[in-house]
């Protein structure tokens, strides 16, 4: 089969097309045919050589795949060949078949083209898991999105606001900041003019907000804590500011704030089904009545996958980028 590798850490002209063998499906997992793979920013600091690949996984990058399945351990499942599923993987997205795990893999949302549904599953199993299960966001509470026009962005936004949420977004230029209102954010506030402190808590009366979504990290934590509510709680998924910080640990204390993290990628095929099993009950009904939909920036073809990074890279983007493998 045709795949993107990456032939040695580096820059965006690192991942070349080669030719590798067809990887086969174990126990409880499905052949898929790859129609489209979602670019992810995971996939970039692999490239760089700063996202090490768990034991077992494909070396190929891409996370995240819509397509056919061809072939796997269908005995008992719910699947067939032939079903056009979308799934989260470890690895291997970008090339022409990939396996996934059964319990990993979810129906195309109703109406949905395969490009759409590729660009799902990174994102919306990255959200739930941290703004509803671990922050716990529920009725009645809001939501800071920071980074909101990144496909994690986009996916926070629409869902929060879907059921109910006040949600507000950060985003770097006023174009930026008005997409993010158009998905349903309250207030985009443009981190690169405005103090998004100061704008959070004259929205909300001073109270500041319950949780915060943060792929920054470095020195918006303390900013952050300063525009939480008590017992606020700031789930921290990426580290784009860097990894160090200096808090008030005194205000963590007093306030009871929470603060907490997670990547993905490493966690079991048992955890992750239990997301799958959430976003099938509570979030695709949504994207299938279009009270949420996917934000796809741009498509570009398997071959093109170096100009695919360098395009997220420049961070110009709105919602997802998507490789087109078929």
């Amino acid at each position: 089969m045709r795949a993107i590798e990456i032939s040695k850490f580096g820059g965006p002209d690192v991942l070349q097309l080669t030719e590798r063998p067809e990887p086969q499906a174990g126990a409880g997992e499905v052949l898929i045919r790859v129609h489209a793979a979602g670019i992810n920013r995971p996939d970039v600091l692999q490239r760089m050589g700063f996202y090490p690949v768990p034991p077992g996984a494909s070396d190929l990058p891409g996370l995240e795949v819509a397509g056919e399945i061809v072939g796997g351990d269908l005995v008992g499942c719910e699947f067939k060949l032939g079903d056009h599923i979308c799934a989260l993987v470890q690895g291997g997205g970008y090339a022409e078949y990939c396996v996934a795990p059964i319990a990993q893999c979810l129906p195309i949302p109703v109406g949905l083209s395969m490009i759409e549904a590729a660009s799902l599953p990174e994102t919306y199993f990255t959200v739930w898991s941290n703004v509803f299960d671990r922050a716990r966001l529920t009725e009645g509470e809001s939501l800071l999105v920071q980074g909101g026009t990144s496909g994690i962005g986009v996916t926070a936004i629409q869902i929060a606001r879907a059921l109910g949420h006040r949600v507000f977004a950060t985003a770097g230029s006023e174009q930026k900041c008005r997409a993010t209102e158009r998905l349903g954010a309250e207030r985009g506030i443009n981190y690169k003019t405005e103090q998004f402190p100061d704008v959070v808590k004259s929205l909300t009366d001073g109270k500041g907000v319950d949780v915060i979504l943060d792929m920054v990290a470095g020195s918006y934590i303390p900013r952050e804590i300063d525009c939480l509510a008590d017992d606020g709680r700031i789930a921290i998924i990426a580290l784009l500011g860097g990894s160090k910080s200096e808090i008030d640990l005194a205000q963590v204390l007093r306030r009871r704030l929470t603060i907490t993290g997670s990547t993905l990628r490493p966690r079991s095929v048992q955890f992750k089904s239990a997301i799958a099993a959430q976003l099938r009950v509570k979030v695709w009904p949504l994207l299938e009545t279009k009270k949420i939909a996917p934000v796809i920036y741009q498509v570009f073809p398997m071959e093109q996958a170096s100009v695919a990074h360098a395009t997220m890279e420049q961070g110009d983007h709105i919602g997802k980028i998507v490789l087109q493998i078929l």
